[in-house]
């Protein structure tokens, strides 16, 4: 069960890319109910950014200049590559 912050977070994953929603809804639906304050913060200042600069970090490559959201990159790309069937 998610309160009611994650939940706001869960509907802010869905953007204008599929593959955005796909990647970042699966991880937020996983990690949101249990997540420290600290990783909800992170997360809100990814979803933050517009879905270009989102789609290079996830489709394309890029890698964020900040250390704490690049980590962030590398856990919601891995926590949704374990999830494929």
């Amino acid at each position: 069960m998610m309160d009611r912050e994650a939940g706001a977070l869960l509907w802010r994953c869905r953007r204008g890319m599929k593959e955005l929603d796909v990647l970042l809804g699966r991880y937020a639906a996983a990690v949101l109910p249990q997540a420290a304050p600290a990783e909800r913060r992170l997360l809100a200042r990814l979803l933050d950014r517009p879905d270009p600069e989102l789609a290079g970090y996830f489709l394309g490559g890029e890698v964020p200049a900040e250390p704490e959201m690049a980590a962030l990159v590398t856990r919601i790309t891995t926590s949704c590559m374990m999830n494929v069937p």
